[in-house]
Protein backbone atom coordinates (compact mmCIF):
# COMPACT_ATOMS: atom_id res chain seq x y z
CA UNK A 1 0.00 0.00 0.00
CA UNK A 2 1.24 3.75 -0.55
CA UNK A 3 1.63 5.67 2.00
CA UNK A 4 -0.79 8.50 2.49
CA UNK A 5 2.03 11.08 2.76
CA UNK A 6 3.66 10.06 -0.45
CA UNK A 7 -0.03 10.03 -2.22
CA UNK A 8 -0.31 13.97 -0.82
CA UNK A 9 3.25 14.99 -2.00
CA UNK A 10 2.78 13.44 -5.44
CA UNK A 11 -0.44 15.60 -5.22
CA UNK A 12 2.07 18.49 -5.23
CA UNK A 13 4.07 17.90 -7.89
CA UNK A 14 3.35 20.14 -11.26
CA UNK A 15 1.92 18.12 -13.41
CA UNK A 16 1.67 18.30 -17.72
CA UNK A 17 -1.28 20.20 -19.46
CA UNK A 18 -3.41 16.97 -20.62
CA UNK A 19 -4.15 17.11 -24.06
CA UNK A 20 -7.25 19.41 -25.52
CA UNK A 21 -9.82 16.24 -26.14
CA UNK A 22 -9.51 15.34 -22.22
CA UNK A 23 -9.77 18.99 -21.32
CA UNK A 24 -12.79 19.46 -23.60
CA UNK A 25 -14.32 16.63 -22.29
CA UNK A 26 -13.95 17.76 -18.95
CA UNK A 27 -15.53 20.99 -19.77
CA UNK A 28 -12.50 23.03 -19.27
CA UNK A 29 -11.06 23.60 -22.72
CA UNK A 30 -12.26 26.37 -25.16
CA UNK A 31 -11.15 26.88 -28.66
CA UNK A 32 -8.82 30.11 -29.79
CA UNK A 33 -11.62 31.10 -31.35
CA UNK A 34 -14.05 30.73 -28.62
CA UNK A 35 -11.63 33.11 -26.73
CA UNK A 36 -11.15 35.56 -28.40
CA UNK A 37 -15.06 36.03 -29.50
CA UNK A 38 -15.67 36.32 -25.82
CA UNK A 39 -12.42 38.33 -24.99
CA UNK A 40 -13.76 41.01 -28.38
CA UNK A 41 -17.50 40.90 -27.19
CA UNK A 42 -16.38 41.88 -23.67
CA UNK A 43 -14.53 44.66 -24.74
CA UNK A 44 -17.02 46.03 -27.37
CA UNK A 45 -19.69 45.87 -24.59
CA UNK A 46 -17.77 47.55 -21.89
CA UNK A 47 -16.64 50.47 -24.48
CA UNK A 48 -20.18 51.00 -25.65
CA UNK A 49 -21.33 51.26 -21.86
CA UNK A 50 -18.63 53.90 -21.15
CA UNK A 51 -19.72 55.95 -24.33
CA UNK A 52 -23.49 56.04 -23.64
CA UNK A 53 -23.52 56.19 -19.64
CA UNK A 54 -19.99 58.02 -18.74
CA UNK A 55 -17.52 56.89 -16.73
CA UNK A 56 -19.50 54.52 -13.54
CA UNK A 57 -17.92 51.80 -11.08
CA UNK A 58 -19.77 49.06 -13.24
CA UNK A 59 -18.56 50.11 -16.62
CA UNK A 60 -15.53 50.28 -15.26
CA UNK A 61 -14.85 46.93 -13.88
CA UNK A 62 -16.61 45.92 -17.18
CA UNK A 63 -13.39 47.79 -18.62
CA UNK A 64 -11.13 46.55 -16.39
CA UNK A 65 -11.93 43.02 -17.07
CA UNK A 66 -11.76 43.22 -20.89
CA UNK A 67 -8.34 44.83 -20.58
CA UNK A 68 -6.94 42.23 -18.36
CA UNK A 69 -8.25 39.64 -20.87
CA UNK A 70 -7.19 41.20 -23.67
CA UNK A 71 -3.85 40.80 -22.37
CA UNK A 72 -4.12 37.71 -21.49
CA UNK A 73 -6.10 36.23 -24.58
CA UNK A 74 -6.33 37.68 -27.92
CA UNK A 75 -4.06 40.82 -29.01
CA UNK A 76 -0.80 39.15 -28.06
CA UNK A 77 0.53 35.40 -27.21
CA UNK A 78 -0.25 34.76 -23.51
CA UNK A 79 2.61 36.16 -21.24
CA UNK A 80 2.75 34.49 -18.12
CA UNK A 81 -0.03 35.37 -15.11
CA UNK A 82 2.35 36.49 -12.67
CA UNK A 83 3.92 38.87 -14.92
CA UNK A 84 0.40 40.55 -15.29
CA UNK A 85 -0.55 40.55 -12.22
CA UNK A 86 2.64 42.00 -11.16
CA UNK A 87 2.06 44.96 -13.81
CA UNK A 88 2.52 48.58 -12.40
CA UNK A 89 0.75 51.13 -14.04
CA UNK A 90 2.68 54.00 -15.83
CA UNK A 91 1.89 56.41 -13.18
CA UNK A 92 3.44 54.48 -10.40
CA UNK A 93 6.88 56.06 -9.08
CA UNK A 94 8.10 53.67 -6.27
CA UNK A 95 10.82 51.50 -6.70
CA UNK A 96 10.37 47.67 -8.16
CA UNK A 97 8.05 45.72 -5.97
CA UNK A 98 8.95 42.59 -7.13
CA UNK A 99 10.02 40.85 -3.95
CA UNK A 100 13.17 39.27 -5.09
CA UNK A 101 14.21 42.04 -7.48
CA UNK A 102 18.14 42.43 -6.75
CA UNK A 103 18.24 44.68 -10.24
CA UNK A 104 19.77 48.06 -9.95
CA UNK A 105 16.99 50.75 -11.04
CA UNK A 106 14.80 47.98 -11.78
CA UNK A 107 11.28 49.71 -12.48
CA UNK A 108 9.80 46.14 -11.60
CA UNK A 109 7.28 44.58 -14.69
CA UNK A 110 5.02 47.73 -16.14
CA UNK A 111 3.43 49.41 -18.39
CA UNK A 112 5.26 52.87 -20.15
CA UNK A 113 3.39 55.68 -22.12
CA UNK A 114 5.95 56.72 -24.78
CA UNK A 115 4.20 58.58 -26.84
CA UNK A 116 0.26 60.15 -26.50
CA UNK A 117 0.30 61.26 -30.65
CA UNK A 118 0.13 58.56 -31.75
CA UNK A 119 -0.21 56.66 -28.77
CA UNK A 120 2.66 54.03 -27.79
CA UNK A 121 2.70 52.29 -24.97
CA UNK A 122 5.67 49.62 -24.23
CA UNK A 123 5.12 46.60 -22.37
CA UNK A 124 8.50 45.78 -20.13
CA UNK A 125 9.09 42.25 -18.02
CA UNK A 126 12.59 42.24 -15.98
CA UNK A 127 10.67 39.67 -14.09
CA UNK A 128 10.15 36.77 -15.84
CA UNK A 129 10.48 32.96 -15.25
CA UNK A 130 13.60 32.24 -17.92
CA UNK A 131 15.29 35.76 -16.55
CA UNK A 132 18.12 33.80 -15.07
CA UNK A 133 18.13 31.52 -18.31
CA UNK A 134 18.22 34.89 -20.19
CA UNK A 135 20.96 36.40 -18.26
CA UNK A 136 18.10 39.04 -16.91
CA UNK A 137 17.58 40.28 -20.39
CA UNK A 138 13.61 41.87 -20.31
CA UNK A 139 10.81 40.93 -22.21
CA UNK A 140 9.79 43.82 -23.70
CA UNK A 141 7.78 45.15 -26.66
CA UNK A 142 5.06 47.56 -27.90
CA UNK A 143 1.56 46.81 -27.59
CA UNK A 144 -0.66 46.99 -30.78
CA UNK A 145 -2.67 49.83 -31.43
CA UNK A 146 -5.96 48.52 -30.45
CA UNK A 147 -4.84 47.33 -27.14
CA UNK A 148 -2.71 50.35 -26.04
CA UNK A 149 -6.24 52.59 -26.71
CA UNK A 150 -8.07 50.31 -24.81
CA UNK A 151 -5.54 50.34 -21.58
CA UNK A 152 -5.30 53.78 -22.16
CA UNK A 153 -8.79 54.37 -21.91
CA UNK A 154 -9.21 52.27 -18.61
CA UNK A 155 -5.95 53.60 -17.05
CA UNK A 156 -7.64 56.92 -17.25
CA UNK A 157 -11.06 57.90 -15.66
CA UNK A 158 -11.97 54.46 -15.41
CA UNK A 159 -8.36 53.43 -13.33
CA UNK A 160 -9.28 55.98 -10.63
CA UNK A 161 -13.44 55.54 -10.34
CA UNK A 162 -12.16 52.07 -8.96
CA UNK A 163 -9.11 53.55 -7.20
CA UNK A 164 -11.96 56.16 -5.40
CA UNK A 165 -14.70 53.02 -4.99
CA UNK A 166 -12.42 50.92 -3.51
CA UNK A 167 -9.72 52.40 -1.20
CA UNK A 168 -9.99 55.07 1.45
CA UNK A 169 -8.86 58.53 1.02
CA UNK A 170 -4.22 58.40 0.36
CA UNK A 171 -4.33 55.29 -0.33
CA UNK A 172 -3.98 53.66 -3.45
CA UNK A 173 -2.99 50.44 -5.54
CA UNK A 174 0.41 50.33 -8.29
CA UNK A 175 -0.88 47.85 -10.27
CA UNK A 176 -2.84 48.13 -13.63
CA UNK A 177 -5.24 45.14 -12.38
CA UNK A 178 -6.85 44.81 -9.04
CA UNK A 179 -9.11 42.68 -7.56
CA UNK A 180 -12.96 43.20 -5.95
CA UNK A 181 -10.83 45.53 -3.46
CA UNK A 182 -8.26 47.80 -5.01
CA UNK A 183 -5.97 45.47 -4.32
CA UNK A 184 -3.37 43.48 -6.66
CA UNK A 185 -4.24 39.88 -7.02
CA UNK A 186 -2.73 37.22 -5.56
CA UNK A 187 -2.01 34.04 -8.21
CA UNK A 188 -4.57 32.21 -6.60
CA UNK A 189 -7.41 35.20 -6.37
CA UNK A 190 -6.29 35.77 -10.51
CA UNK A 191 -7.09 32.49 -11.25
CA UNK A 192 -10.50 32.55 -9.72
CA UNK A 193 -11.01 35.66 -11.10
CA UNK A 194 -10.75 35.12 -14.43
CA UNK A 195 -12.58 31.74 -14.36
CA UNK A 196 -15.45 33.33 -12.94
CA UNK A 197 -15.19 36.02 -15.50
CA UNK A 198 -15.10 33.46 -17.81
CA UNK A 199 -18.39 31.72 -16.64
CA UNK A 200 -20.48 34.90 -17.11
CA UNK A 201 -19.44 35.54 -20.41
CA UNK A 202 -20.80 32.32 -21.68
CA UNK A 203 -17.52 30.30 -21.80
CA UNK A 204 -16.31 27.76 -19.14
CA UNK A 205 -14.75 27.46 -16.00
CA UNK A 206 -10.68 27.13 -17.64
CA UNK A 207 -7.67 28.05 -15.89
CA UNK A 208 -6.44 30.93 -17.18
CA UNK A 209 -3.22 29.86 -17.21
CA UNK A 210 -4.48 27.23 -20.03
CA UNK A 211 -4.78 30.37 -22.38
CA UNK A 212 -1.15 29.36 -23.14
CA UNK A 213 -2.14 26.09 -24.10
CA UNK A 214 -4.86 27.22 -26.01
CA UNK A 215 -2.95 29.36 -28.20
CA UNK A 216 0.41 27.02 -28.60
CA UNK A 217 -2.23 24.03 -30.16
CA UNK A 218 -3.98 26.32 -32.37
CA UNK A 219 -0.37 27.58 -33.34
CA UNK A 220 0.92 24.13 -34.03
CA UNK A 221 -2.17 23.05 -35.90
CA UNK A 222 -2.45 21.83 -39.35
CA UNK A 223 -5.87 25.09 -39.72
CA UNK A 224 -3.58 28.01 -38.05
CA UNK A 225 -4.49 31.07 -39.21
CA UNK A 226 -1.78 33.76 -39.74
CA UNK A 227 -0.16 35.25 -37.01
CA UNK A 228 3.53 35.40 -35.46
CA UNK A 229 6.49 33.04 -36.06
CA UNK A 230 6.51 30.49 -33.48
CA UNK A 231 10.34 31.68 -32.27
CA UNK A 232 8.46 35.49 -31.64
CA UNK A 233 5.61 34.07 -30.09
CA UNK A 234 7.63 31.76 -27.64
CA UNK A 235 9.84 34.99 -26.58
CA UNK A 236 6.61 36.97 -25.75
CA UNK A 237 5.33 33.79 -23.47
CA UNK A 238 8.32 33.48 -21.87
CA UNK A 239 10.23 30.77 -23.16
CA UNK A 240 11.26 28.46 -26.50
CA UNK A 241 9.92 26.58 -29.03
CA UNK A 242 11.17 23.01 -27.66
CA UNK A 243 9.16 24.14 -24.51
CA UNK A 244 6.27 24.21 -26.47
CA UNK A 245 6.54 20.68 -27.64
CA UNK A 246 7.37 19.43 -24.15
CA UNK A 247 5.12 21.22 -22.17
CA UNK A 248 1.83 22.37 -23.91
CA UNK A 249 1.65 20.69 -27.30
CA UNK A 250 0.34 17.42 -26.45
CA UNK A 251 -1.09 16.48 -30.11
CA UNK A 252 3.23 17.26 -31.51
CA UNK A 253 4.30 13.08 -32.31
CA UNK A 254 0.87 12.01 -33.63
CA UNK A 255 0.71 15.11 -35.75
CA UNK A 256 4.05 14.86 -37.33
CA UNK A 257 3.40 10.97 -37.52
CA UNK A 258 0.06 11.42 -39.40
CA UNK A 259 1.43 14.93 -41.41
CA UNK A 260 4.35 12.08 -42.90
CA UNK A 261 1.70 9.13 -43.99
CA UNK A 262 -0.43 11.44 -45.62
CA UNK A 263 2.43 12.66 -47.51
CA UNK A 264 3.08 9.42 -49.11
CA UNK A 265 -0.19 9.30 -50.64
CA UNK A 266 -0.62 9.77 -53.85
Amino acid sequence: MIPVWLLQVADQIPQRHKDPASLLAAGKWMSAPELVHIVDTAWKHAELDLQQQGVTVQNSRQLHDAALASVTFSHLPPIRLSCIRGLVAPTYQGSCLHPDCKLLGCEGNRLYIITTSPLLIRIQLPHHKNACKWIQASIAFDLPAELAELLHTYLGEPHTALLDYHLLIGQSCPYVFMDMHGRGFTGAALTLYCQKWLVLQGGVSMNPSMCRQVFIDERASNSAAAGPSNQGAAMVMGHSEQQWRKWYDMQFHSRLAQNAVNSMQL
